[in-house]
């Protein structure tokens, strides 16, 4: 069974970055698309952005879409999100999950997603 195991959060300022990175087990994780989402304090969870499991198709909230960029590496078997630009809205939990099927597609909805991490909290101050 894969687990997803994310790191990376912290405190930071606003306009200040973080990187997440999302490390996978197991030998099959390069055949599923892989997303990003978060919850913040008394909200549910979101979409944040998704990668395909080539890396060659990106989508991403429009909220975070030109601060936010998602890679993979699937020879270290992680995913990556650079988060540029950050305000105090971006406050939440971030978790890793991966997609329900084989080669996709999983995109911005929960139930595309079948393993998910345990969250790393990411806290901008302003």
């Amino acid at each position: 069974q894969v687990q997803l195991v994310e790191s990376g959060g912290g405190l930071v300022q606003a306009g200040g970055s973080l990187r997440l990175s999302c490390a996978a087990s197991g030998r099959t994780f390069s055949y599923y698309d892989v997303g990003w989402f978060r919850q913040a304090p008394g909200k549910e969870r979101e979409f944040v952005a998704a990668v395909s499991w080539g890396g060659g198709a990106l989508f991403y909230a429009d909220s975070v879409k030109g601060r936010f960029t998602i890679s993979r590496d699937n020879a270290k078997n992680t995913v990556y999100l650079q988060m540029n630009s950050l305000k105090p809205e971006d406050t939440a939990v971030y978790y890793c999950a991966r997609g329900r099927t084989a080669w996709g597609p999983s995109r911005d909805r929960e139930e595309e997603y079948a393993a998910w991490g345990q969250g790393t909290q990411v806290t901008v101050s302003s």
